[in-house]
């Protein structure tokens, strides 16, 4: 049947393709049968040529309407087609009365001829709505309508989602309006959009791997194995797949749902009274899709999951690795945290993402980057469009790594500042001891996923890919520096943690706020640097008062979440003796940084003076023996001195280096140690 415009003639096709469409449409014609029936039964003569000479398409749907056995033709047709059928569906799982398929079509019928809209606000008058009425579809419907009351199969409707009674003449039930959300009257007719309304897509099947093509450690795969079977027969009610963005958790439910021959709906919100939230179960039923909330839980928060209206069957949720769920959805549920990929399983990625790299770049790239699967698709994608830009047909390590750097400051430029890598060990000025220290932490980093194979049983709940490092010392003796070069050898990025914007006054945000940085940092695999972190890590107090109580619970969920952290993170302070003693036992790796002795500060001054400076040896030394400078103090009085020499058009010399380290020294607050050899600048 055609929309017809006003006035028209109905165009009836007597002949219906076998699909969920030609279903609807059957189903359609009876409902208007019945109507067009009833209301040439119900008026009287004169009275129906009246209504006939305005709304002449009502006899046109009499006449060709008039001997069809539409209940045989249903019935015939529902039980010769083996596939999905909303309407069917809608029967068998929700167990909906007798009379609601009809009801609901009458609902919706105006969506499919126009026409009746007039006819209904004609027929409604007083009431001035082009949508039917209770009332009229009570008297429409006829003695073969609902087998109880209109307005309780209406309310069953509308508790599934199905069905909107707009209530606005208040208690006179019989005048409430009814209206099917468009998206659900798609879905009777067989047909939905990818959108399904804000928050709320379909994913084909076909978009997601088989089980066997799914790529996940292999105790877990074993599991995961049996779930389809255990969807198939409703053992389920709730499936929650846990783990970090990228895992894999979407793509698991999506290759189950595809052995079942089910497409995904997938909401995408926190919202428990979002209107898409309300039509996720009705659409999922009238599908067949299997429905997929993505959940987001803070530190400490526990999200509310109620069972869906209008949908029966199981209900897959995505969520991180923080926070609870509770409510009714969870009496029947089965949790699965999925780990990041190991090297095996991220070769697995790097060969599905069809970046051509070399062996030993693809090697390279597979160790060096622990990132998830999501992730390697996205960098993968990313850098095969700079391969092609430059018209090569080859990828290399670089193209990976600033896709990865471009990615990177996407997610964290908000949270955090990235700094500059220094390339080599060669320009920090530090101690034996430091630099031994220093190289330890280097070869934790790199090993620190191969690490795990090679320790004792006693580790194996224990120990992470995680790297927790302490810088400490006074201000300007490298710290920040040695974080940079760490980051340079490693050819990782490396970024400094805003605490202004991390830090809130609101209970709870500073939480929050840190384990979203945090989660950035381990599903990026990059280098976080928590600058002056003893802020955070302060030592714990007797309570005494509320702000005493926050106050240690934010440290204690920084304890817990540095245990947990699987990324590298390096925190440094001026005020170790602040940081509370529970920290320090979670750190790998303590580095003590120490002001520099008379060799460093000579090599400190080497590196930072300009080639071809015209300084004398002799002020040199005294400078080197006198000025106990830390190396920030010597990088800012070499560049002072340079900036002196460049105004007066002159290699720097003695007395630029003088005015600069007087400079310094009032800065300081701290009496000038050398005599004066005159004024310049």
């Amino acid at each position: 049947m055609s929309v017809a415009p006003p006035l028209a003639e109905p165009d009836i096709a007597l002949e219906v393709e076998r699909s969920p469409a030609g279903h609807f449409h059957l189903h359609l014609l009876r409902l208007i049968q019945r109507l067009v029936d009833n209301l040439f039964t119900s008026f009287p003569p004169g009275r129906l040529e009246s209504l006939l000479a305005e709304y002449p398409f009502l006899h046109g749907y009499r006449q060709q309407l008039q001997g069809w056995t539409l209940d045989g033709s249903l019935q015939t047709f529902e039980d010769t087609y083996e596939h999905h059928l909303p309407l069917r569906a809608l029967q068998q799982e929700l167990a909906l009365p007798a009379g609601a398929v009809d009801l609901l079509i009458a609902a919706g019928l105006i969506e499919e001829d126009i026409q009746f809209g007039a006819l209904f606000a004609a027929l409604q008058q007083p009431l001035e709505a082009r949508h039917p009425c209770l009332g009229i579809l009570s008297w429409l419907l006829g003695p073969d309508g609902p087998g109880q009351s209109v307005v309780g199969v209406a309310e069953t409707l509308a508790g599934h989602g199905l069905l909107e009674l707009e209530r606005e003449n208040g208690g006179v039930r019989l005048e409430w309006t009814l209206r099917i959300p468009l998206p659900v009257w798609d879905a009777l007719r067989g047909e939905h959009a990818p959108r399904a309304g804000r928050h709320l897509r379909f994913q084909p099947a076909v978009s997601f791997p088989t089980m066997a093509e799914l790529i996940l450690p292999e105790e877990v795969r074993h599991q995961v194995a049996h779930l389809p079977e255990m969807v198939a027969a409703g053992h389920v009610d709730t499936l929650v797949i846990r783990g970090m963005t990228g895992v894999g958790r979407r793509t698991t439910l999506g290759a189950i749902a595809r052995s079942l021959g089910r497409d995904l709906l997938l909401y995408e919100a926190n919202e428990q009274n979002d209107e898409a939230r309300r039509l996720l179960g009705p659409l999922a039923t009238l599908t067949g899709a299997l429905p997929v909330i993505r959940l987001q839980a803070g530190p400490g928060e526990t999200v509310q999951l109620n069972r869906l209206p209008g949908y029966t069957g199981t209900v897959g949720v995505t969520m991180g690795r923080t926070g609870g769920i509770d409510g009714r959805a969870m009496d029947n549920a089965l949790t699965f945290l999925l780990p990041p990929p190991d090297r095996a399983q991220r070769a697995r990625f790097w060969q599905a993402s069809g970046l051509p790299l070399a062996r030993v770049e693809a090697e390279l790239v597979q160790e060096r980057y622990l990132l998830t699967g999501g992730r390697i698709i996205r960098v993968a994608t990313a850098a095969n469009n700079a391969m092609l830009l430059d018209g090569r047909s080859q990828a290399a390590a670089d193209d990976v790594r600033q896709a990865m750097r471009a990615a990177n400051r996407q997610a964290l430029e908000t949270l955090a500042t990235p700094l500059e890598a220094v390339p080599g060990w060669s320009h920090l000025v530090v101690s034996e001891r430091v630099a031994s220290e220093l190289a330890v932490l280097e070869a934790r980093c790199r090993g620190r996923e191969r690490l795990l194979d090679h320790v004792g049983p006693a580790f194996k709940h224990t120990l992470n890919r995680g790297v927790r490092a302490l810088f400490s010392g006074p201000s300007g003796t490298g710290k920040t520096l040695a974080a940079r070069t760490l980051a340079g050898v490693l050819q990782m990025d490396v970024y400094r943690v805003d605490l202004a914007s991390v830090v809130n006054k609101y209970i709870g945000e500073t939480e929050k706020n840190l384990n979203k940085l945090f989660t950035y940092a381990e599903e990026l695999d990059i280098i976080l640097l928590l600058d002056e972190g003893d802020s955070l890590m302060t030592r714990r107090t007797d309570v005494r008062g509320a702000n005493d109580r926050y106050a240690n619970l934010e440290t204690n969920f920084l304890l817990q979440r540095l245990e947990s952290y699987e990324g590298i993170i390096l925190i440094t302070t001026n005020a170790a003796q602040r940081i509370d003693d529970a920290f320090t036992r979670r750190l790998d790796v303590v580095v003590d940084f120490t002001l520099p002795d008379a060799a460093e500060r000579r090599l400190l001054w080497q590196l930072h003076l300009p080639p071809g400076h015209a300084i004398e040896e002799s002020f040199l030394d005294m400078v080197v023996d006198r000025c106990k400078l830390s190396g920030g103090q010597i990088r800012n009085s070499a560049l002072h001195a340079s900036l002196l020499a460049l105004r007066h058009h002159r290699p720097a010399g003695a007395l630029a280096l003088d005015a600069a380290l007087q400079r310094e020294y009032r800065k300081a607050g701290l009496p000038y140690p050398l005599p004066p050899l005159g004024q310049e600048g």
